[in-house]
């Protein structure tokens, strides 16, 4: 029996809603699936495949070194913010310091004391929906108001800059973009990164630009030149994660590239936080970096041909889902179910089709006619099975 607490806890943390993973991963929870038609997880947006064995065995070497087990120093390993400057300097053709790096404990992290930096209770962050359900979640622990710009499908899930113009008032401290977007997909255009780069300079808030599934994008080169603006740091706020690129999720390595006047302030919630970031996995990301430069681009050409898979099987005519947009990890898909509830629509595919995917509702307002693929988690001859899920699914009309 579970004692009732003679305490109250923080009520903006009580009044978030439980993590959405660990709710849909209850949905299978003490299952068997059969063989001929096992479980399909596209659910949490995790790689398909280990890190390669050069980079655990360099791990396997250096972790009984003492240093292994200390901290570093709070930004993160000199070696590493080095290394990362280096590795941006070459992907957007304009120089970065490692004085503006700071490396965190993954990307949710770098969010995290981001907006820990430049917002409090009562403040206000714009983002597009839909929107990265623990990026809410932290923003309403902190009491901060997060002003939702609306979908648009039509467009492929690019956001309004006109719409965020409106929304900019005097409690707003940034607009956050992430593209290649989550859950969508969906990669911005640089005409559309540079508009609200401009519009929040203009306006003298901050843009946090989080390129997370940058190494995933589906064409080479930069996929924008904010970088090569003087006064960058102004207005830039930049996050990236490691843990995709080099199937390091569980090491949880990340970063923030931002002005160094910047990265001091969020130095301070990171002595607060953690100290620093895990050792072990800032050693792991050093080494990615230097040495794994062939496999990372083999991911990146596999993860272009799983998305050409998915395009590919999508296609068919009977499929009655439609397909909204579709980039690196994800695909964001309109249900034929018109009237039914996302979550309700998700729990029947995972029961009736043993495919398990997220509800479109976890990701914001107005989102319940939609759910997301990880489509990454898995090979792309597995795409046509999906897709004949789906089809199956959109045909059963039975509750």
């Amino acid at each position: 029996m579970t004692a009732t607490p003679s305490y109250r806890v923080n009520a903006l943390l009580a009044g978030v809603a439980e993590p959405a993973i660990a709710e849909a991963q209850a949905w299978i929870a003490g299952r068997t699936f059969p063989k001929d038609k096992p479980l399909i997880d596209v659910c949490q947006a995790v790689p398909g495949y280990p890190p390669p064995a050069a980079l655990t065995e360099h791990l396997a070497r250096i972790v009984s070194e003492p240093a292994t087990s200390r901290y570093t120093d709070i930004c993160g390993l000199p070696k590493l913010r080095a290394a990362l400057t280096e590795d941006m300097t070459r992907f957007y053709g304009s120089r970065i310091e490692p004085n503006q790096v700071m490396i965190t404990a993954g990307c949710n992290q770098a969010f995290c004391l981001a907006m820990m930096s430049l917002a409090q209770a009562g403040e206000e962050i714009i983002m597009p929906a839909p929107f990265y359900f623990n990026y809410e979640m932290w923003l309403q622990m902190l009491g901060i108001r997060l002003v939702p710009l609306s979908f648009r499908p039509q467009a492929g899930g690019e956001p309004d800059l006109d719409e965020a113009a409106r929304a900019i008032g005097p409690k707003t401290k940034a607009i956050v973009l992430v593209s290649p977007n989550n859950p969508t997909g969906a990669v911005y255009k640089p005409a559309t990164i540079r508009a609200f780069q401009d519009l929040a300079r203009e306006r003298g808030i901050a843009l946090v630009l989080d390129e997370t599934y940058r190494d995933f994008l589906p064409a080479d080169g930069a996929p924008h030149d904010l970088f090569g603006d003087a006064d960058w740091p102004r207005t830039l706020i930049h996050l990236y994660s490691f843990s995709k690129v080099f199937a390091l999720t569980g090491y949880r390595v990340g970063a923030i590239v931002a002005g160094s006047a910047f990265i001091d302030h969020a130095a301070k919630a990171m002595d607060c936080v953690s100290i620093c970031a895990p050792r072990i996995g800032q050693e792991a990301a050093h080494f990615g970096l230097g040495h794994l430069a062939d496999w990372r681009q083999s991911n990146t050409r596999m993860m272009r041909d799983r998305r050409a898979a998915l395009l590919n099987a999508f296609a068919r005519n009977d499929l009655g889902y439609e397909l909204i947009s579709a980039g690196a990890y994800f695909a964001y898909l309109k249900h034929p179910h018109r009237g039914r509830k996302a979550t309700d629509v998700a729990r029947r595919l995972v029961d009736r089709q043993n495919l398990l995917a997220l509800p479109g509702s976890v990701f914001g307002p107005n989102q319940d006619d939609y759910l997301r693929v990880a489509f990454a988690n898995v090979d792309a001859a597995l795409m046509p099975e999906i897709a004949a899920r789906l089809a199956a699914d959109a045909v059963d009309k039975g509750l």
